[in-house]
């Protein structure tokens, strides 16, 4: 095991950057407000309601995570944005449709203070979107030195200690990783002559790790999980994971199949179909968006079971998935699966879930716990891709030459070892056999 790291204390204001000011970012910022003012409780937060259990399950020591390693605390969070539409946060707040009047209303004065800058944008990657509020340059290289402008402005007007950026952003479309994408000069050069290949998000990833500032994908889409900015966060230790946050059908997934599989149950078919209609949904009704959301999806279930290992209970699984844009549902998304599973002497079962769930509601405090931990990490002296973070991802970014971990619950063992190597107490295996000596 690498020697333990020393923690930095988590001194001084935290700027917490998020491209994109829609439905997730403004529950996040709406939420973290509600808990200063002890007006709501942080539900879904490890950072913030997670106990961690501490040597043997006879001694008692199951401090919170948040007293047991260095976090920055919320009354020390700082939030700034960036997205096309000019709208602050209480009218970007009442437009989502995520949180009701009566929650805002509150902190109406709060929010409206939160107001996005112009943001790097082109609608080109992200077609059902448009706004006014968007940064103009020569080139792509250009508009990376405006947000470099821009984080070091913010970090400096709000007397921040320390920066991380979490992308909120829509999905924009499919991209592979091409040629622009291999090397740090390539990338510069590409941007320099506005190539196609170079999304925005990279821009904000490129910009961000510039500045020194961990960086966490929450879309699915082509990001930081390039090799060029992988070396840069590598080279100069700077936090970087992703990507797409885990919340609806994809946390059902990785719920239930690690399961399925834990009993040696077969799988023929798991067919998914989603309705919403926020934001997020308008943008994947666009083929080219799906594709991205879909390749996140679909590699889930793969990796979860490993057919190669298992071809008799898994090699012909059949898997679908579907996102419909439904305006009426709005933020309020409806998941439905169909899990076709064979047990015993080859016999059928079924197990239909329907998932009324609340996207932005599940994604916050995704967005406060990356934050958090990216900037301990930081603060460990921990660069590169952070695979701990895993637990929050669909699609986990890895180390080269590594499949991603999609088992919830051992995303979940992995990120409270690291937390426990990092305060200095010895990992968990769980492996119980003498409780008179050394076992747990």
């Amino acid at each position: 095991m690498s020697e333990q790291p020393k923690v930095k204390p988590a001194e001084g204001r935290l700027g917490v950057l998020l491209p994109g000011f829609g439905a997730v970012a403004t529950t996040v910022v709406a939420g973290v407000e509600a808990a200063r003012r002890g007006l709501a409780k942080p539900i879904g937060s490890l950072t913030q309601l997670n106990t961690i259990r501490l040597g043997k399950r006879t001694d008692g020591r199951s401090p919170l995570i948040r007293d047991f390693v260095s976090l920055a605390g919320l009354d020390d969070l700082v939030f700034g944005t960036w997205d096309p539409i000019p709208d602050d946060g209480y009218e970007s707040a009442l437009k989502a449709g995520v949180l009701e009047r009566h929650h805002l209303d509150p902190m109406e004065d709060f929010l409206r203070s939160v107001k996005p800058m112009p943001a790097v944008f082109d609608s080109a990657y992200v077609r059902r979107l448009d706004g006014p509020n968007v940064k103009k340059g020569a080139n792509k290289f250009e508009l990376a030195e405006q947000l470099r402008q821009d984080i070091r402005n913010f970090k400096e007007e709000n007397d921040c200690a320390r920066l991380v950026m979490v992308w909120c952003g829509s999905t924009e479309i499919f991209l592979r990783a091409g040629d622009a994408h291999q090397t740090l000069e390539a990338f510069e050069a590409a941007m320099k002559a506005d190539d196609p290949d170079i999304a925005p998000s990279m821009i904000y990833a490129y910009a961000a790790l510039m500045e020194g500032v961990p960086y966490a994908n929450g879309a699915p889409n082509l990001s930081a999980d390039i090799p060029a900015l992988e070396k840069v966060a590598e080279e100069r230790s700077i936090p970087i994971g992703g990507k797409d946050f885990k919340t609806g059908q994809t946390l059902m997934k990785t719920i239930l199949a690690p399961g399925l599989k834990a009993r040696m149950l077969g799988i023929e078919g798991w067919f998914s179909t989603n309705i919403l209609g926020n934001r997020d949904g308008e943008v994947l009704d666009d083929p080219d968006s799906f594709k991205t959301k879909e390749e996140s999806k679909l590699s889930v279930l793969e990796h979860i079971l490993q057919p190669e290992m298992y071809p008799d209970l898994y090699g012909n699984l059949y898997h679908k998935v579907r996102i419909n844009y439904y305006p009426p549902r709005g933020d309020n998304k409806e998941g439905w699966d169909n899990i076709d599973i064979r047990g015993w002497m080859g016999y059928d079962m079924q197990i239909k879930v329907d998932f009324l769930c609340r996207d932005s509601i599940l994604a916050a405090p995704i967005v406060l716990d990356l934050a958090l931990f990216l900037d301990l990490a930081s603060r460990s002296g921990m660069g590169g891709v952070q695979e701990w973070l895993s637990f929050y991802f669909k699609s986990p970014q890895t180390l080269p030459g590594l499949y991603p971990e999609h088992d919830i619950f051992i995303q979940h063992r992995k990120l409270k070892n690291t937390l426990r190597w990092l305060g200095g107490e010895k990992p968990l295996t769980h492996l119980g056999l003498d409780y008179g000596a050394e076992g747990e």
